[in-house]
């Protein structure tokens, strides 16, 4: 339900903003990013207390409330049906293209009556958009290539985006009568970036039950097929989901069978076959007979293997080194002690440095470093030195706070400084020796050349302050490719200049991913996890982080952010 409501929230701030209504669009659009961030269920919030618990969310006031409430009664929001007739374009499609805003879109429906990508084609095959106002050739030339990569977007979601819905269907179904045990498998388990379906696997004594339970969640839109032990239903995101009801002892082997990517399941069958053994999602048999099969560990080490984690069953190594006794010991969930990527209401965040703080001290981290945009990104309303030293005196002034309140939590002075063209950086050097940590990123000309991207990135790496470079390759899942760079120096530079790679885990950054991530520890780079959050529910996507860097084989000391601040502290000095 939360995605269902945040998703008509901002094609509502997307209408209002280009039919140049103020401040509601960036209402609806706060509201949007909250209710994504929330834990709960607003479904279950309104259930239990009303329009009242509604308006306990942050950024949700009566009218918002009211119109959550309307959608979870009547499963549509007459405002948002009505602005529709205003501006009848696919939103959802349009807004991907890189360089589309709410405003352009209205000048090409109104001038041109384009309401989707089919239609954005034609026009520029008839260089008609090059001609309006305030558009251009070199404007139809990046919509083209937004539309080109578009076109490469395979329906998958961000992780971050699907991990919250898949667990409350978990626990919803954990909840039915007769269930033993629900798990999600697949893709989820074992943290990929981008998810294409949900699977679910149960044991159940009663699957007649799990299987109409599932028709009856509010997160199904229709059931695409229905059986004794298995469904599968269409969820109203837009991903299918399939429920497998499995005998306890099959469970282990069903478990490993639907979580391994076909790659690694291949080799691990032929692994069994070489045995002697047949392992398939029933069991691990041996002349007929089931020897393995009631927990995924019986069934590695029957095969004369480790333990293989789920994150790393992607046919990438890991088989062989589970032969080798040679699996590293991943970073455990909840190892991080500190995000060093956190914006305030300083710059483009929402809420105050004393607020970031209490939420990430909720959140159980010990730290974490105020890195708001710095001058030169005005869209993001950038910093100048003068109010980088306004900014520490607040950060000691707080930390003076909390130490004299006998709490054990640090704020560190730092920013997201702005990388140049040229590759210098546009804060003195007088300001950033006054920072604790040093971070650094690109925000502008995405699209040099390879060689000018690469040497403009190495020369910020070079600068002798530096200790991060955040968000290293500048994608946007599914809605902005990486800027052209040569990724192989980067990790070289970042080497050579004991500078971290961060591991932006925003749930559409995902930025390093997770090969790169194995490429840079493997030479000695450390990582840094953190959220770019800019709301206090942000720090809940540190696990997304976690799951990432475990997929490139990480383990707790390739992480600066799971060290005390003190080491953390002298390792950036």
């Amino acid at each position: 339900m939360n995605e269902q409501v945040a998703k008509i929230f901002n094609e509502i701030a997307f209408i209002l903003e280009g039919l140049n209504v103020p401040f509601k669009p960036r209402a609806y659009a706060k509201a949007a990013e909250t209710i994504l961030a929330l834990d709960k269920n607003v479904e279950e919030i309104y259930r239990i207390d009303g329009l009242a618990g509604l308006k306990q969310i942050p950024n949700i006031g009566q009218n918002l409330a009211e119109h959550i409430a309307e959608y979870i009664k009547t499963d549509r929001l007459q405002e948002y049906e009505t602005l529709k007739k205003t501006l009848p374009v696919n939103i959802e499609e349009l807004s991907a293209i890189e360089g589309l805003g709410p405003k352009k879109v209205k000048i090409l429906y109104e001038k041109l009556k384009i309401k989707n990508a089919a239609d954005l084609t034609k026009a520029i095959a008839a260089h008609k958009i090059a001609k309006l106002e305030h558009f251009g050739e070199q404007s139809e030339k990046n919509i083209q290539r937004g539309l080109n990569f578009l076109s490469t977007n395979t329906g998958r979601i961000p992780l971050g985006y699907i991990l919250p819905l898949a667990r409350e269907i978990e626990q919803k179904l954990s909840r039915v009568s007769g269930v033993k045990k629900v798990i999600i498998a697949g893709s989820i388990r074992r943290w990929q970036e981008t998810i294409g379906d949900i699977d679910i696997l149960a044991i159940s004594d009663q699957p007649k039950k799990i299987m109409v339970a599932l028709a009856a969640l509010p997160e199904v839109q229709n059931i695409l097929s229905h059986g004794q032990t298995r469904s599968s239903a269409r969820l109203k995101i837009g991903l299918d989901a399939d429920l497998r009801v499995v005998a306890p002892q099959s469970f282990g082997a069903a478990l490993q069978y639907f979580t391994g990517d076909k790659n690694h399941n291949i080799k691990i069958r032929e692994i069994a076959i070489k045995k002697g053994l047949k392992l398939n999602e029933y069991g691990l048999w041996r002349k007929g007979k089931n020897i393995a099969c009631e927990t995924e560990e019986e069934i590695y080490a029957a095969l004369g293997l480790d333990y293989i984690e789920p994150e790393l069953r992607a046919d990438s190594d890991e088989i062989s080194a589970a032969q080798k006794h040679q699996l590293p010991k991943l970073i455990p969930y909840g190892s991080l002690q500190g995000d060093l990527q956190t914006q305030t209401n300083w710059s483009d965040g929402e809420y105050s440095i004393e607020a970031m703080a209490r939420a990430a001290r909720e959140a159980g981290l010990k730290y974490i470093a105020i890195t708001d945009h710095t001058k030169t990104l005005g869209i993001a309303q950038g910093l100048n030195e003068k109010q980088l030293v306004k900014q520490g005196q607040e950060i000691d002034a707080l930390n003076a706070k909390l130490k004299k309140a006998k709490i054990n939590f640090q704020i560190l002075s730092s920013a997201e400084i702005n990388i140049k063209k040229d590759g210098t950086l546009d804060i003195d050097d007088a300001a950033l020796k006054k920072l604790d940590i040093v971070s650094v990123a690109v925000h502008s000309a995405f699209r040099l050349s390879k060689d000018e991207q690469t040497k403009r990135i190495i020369r910020a790496i070079e600068h002798p302050l530096v200790n991060i470079l955040f968000h290293p390759t500048g994608r946007l899942i599914n809605r902005r490719e990486p800027y052209e760079l040569d990724l192989e120096a980067i990790i070289k530079a970042a080497a050579a200049n004991r500078v971290a790679l961060e591991l932006d885990c925003f749930p559409d950054r995902m930025d390093l991913k997770d090969t790169y991530v194995r490429q840079a520890i493997a030479q000695g780079v450390k990582i840094a996890i953190d959220t770019d959050a800019h709301h206090p529910e942000h720090f809940k996507f540190l696990e997304l982080g976690v799951g990432t860097a475990r997929r490139g084989w990480a383990t707790k000391n390739d992480v600066i952010n799971t060290w005390p601040v003190e080491k953390l502290l002298s390792w950036a000095k």
